[in-house]
């Protein structure tokens, strides 16, 4: 079924439309342990940017009007200007409406308030509701995050003096690094990993991590559902099949990245007129998926170490190749 059909169908099915969407509830839960209560639908911070500034304000604006609660930025993406994105649409009250996340990929204690310190001032804001170890990748990081002088002490910090109400990690190269930051520290209170239809065929968080981190009763976000395009690219999936898939995980939030107000309309009636996948439905896709292209064909961001012909990707760098 084509992106547009399935939506119009959806749509039809609960009687509503895109032009009446504000209307329709916006499914709510809790964030774990953090006791935040956000909606089901997450605003990513890198796409809603790439328009431009006008263009990213016209989406979160719209994103409130929906019922979005919870929008995600990092202090990288597009050299800061997401998160003066978010400053600039936040004004007027709207902060105190929103919660509020964002992400330092610094690994040292310094580098990592250097940069939480910026964010606050491009946002505009005294704190933060979640502040992120963001995008950890290798196991190098991981001992320097730990390490004497290493980031987790400046997120430790931020929490004790009110710059961050929440803190976690986030990652999408390798689940074992992800169980290490679990195991190293208990006071992490969200994680966020991809959740995708490809991801338990290779190197899955899925059937890894994912199950630990609930053990443990963090929040979970959802990301990279659509793998960064190559699910949607190649045929494996339509976007809706791809949401439906991640939202019927054990996740809370699915961060989602969107170019412009239509495809935040789009996702966000995916999100509102969700019904979950059976386990049957679950089991039949995942056994059609593992018979086409898996692993780094399609999630091409899962890579253990760096290679000169297999370089590391980063978060908010575009699509390689």
């Amino acid at each position: 079924m084509r992106r547009r059909t399935f939506l119009q169908v959806s749509a039809t099915a609960i009687g509503t439309s895109l032009s009446s969407l504000a209307d329709a509830p916006m499914p709510m839960t809790t964030l774990g342990k953090s006791g935040l209560k956000i909606s089901r639908f997450t605003l990513g911070g890198y796409h809603m940017r790439i328009g431009g500034e006008e263009n990213g304000v016209k989406i979160i604006h719209r994103a409130m009007d929906l019922g979005v609660t919870m929008f995600d930025s990092a202090h990288k993406y597009h050299d800061g200007e997401s998160d003066k994105t978010y400053g600039v649409a936040l004004q007027g009250g709207r902060r105190q409406k929103v919660l509020l996340m964002s992400k330092a990929h610094l690994r040292t204690r310094d580098g990592a308030m250097g940069q939480l310190e910026e964010t606050l001032t491009r946002m505009k804001t005294d704190y933060l509701d979640l502040w992120v170890c963001h995008e950890v990748t290798t196991h190098t990081e991981v001992d320097k995050i730990f390490g004497p002088g290493g980031s987790l002490e400046a997120f430790v910090k931020a929490k004790k003096d009110g710059k961050a109400r929440h803190i976690g990690f986030s990652g999408h190269a390798d689940p074992s690094v992800h169980q290490r930051l679990l195991d190293g520290y208990d006071g992490w209170e969200t994680v966020q990993h991809p959740v995708n239809l490809i991801d338990p065929h290779y190197l899955s968080f899925i059937g890894t991590v994912l199950p630990n981190i609930r053990k443990k009763d963090l929040g979970l976000l959802a990301m990279k559902t659509n793998a960064m395009g190559p699910i949607r690219q190649k045929g494996i999936a339509s976007i809706p099949e791809c949401l439906r898939f991640a939202w019927s995980q054990d996740v809370d939030t699915v961060v989602s990245g969107v170019e412009s107000v239509q495809q935040l309309e789009e996702n966000v009636m995916a999100c509102k007129t969700f019904t979950p996948m059976s386990k049957q439905e679950i089991s039949t896709l995942l056994e059609r998926t593992k018979k086409g292209e898996i692993g780094s064909k399609v999630e091409w961001y899962k890579k253990k170490e760096a290679s000169a012909s297999s370089p590391v990707h980063r978060d908010g760098e575009p699509l390689i190749g």
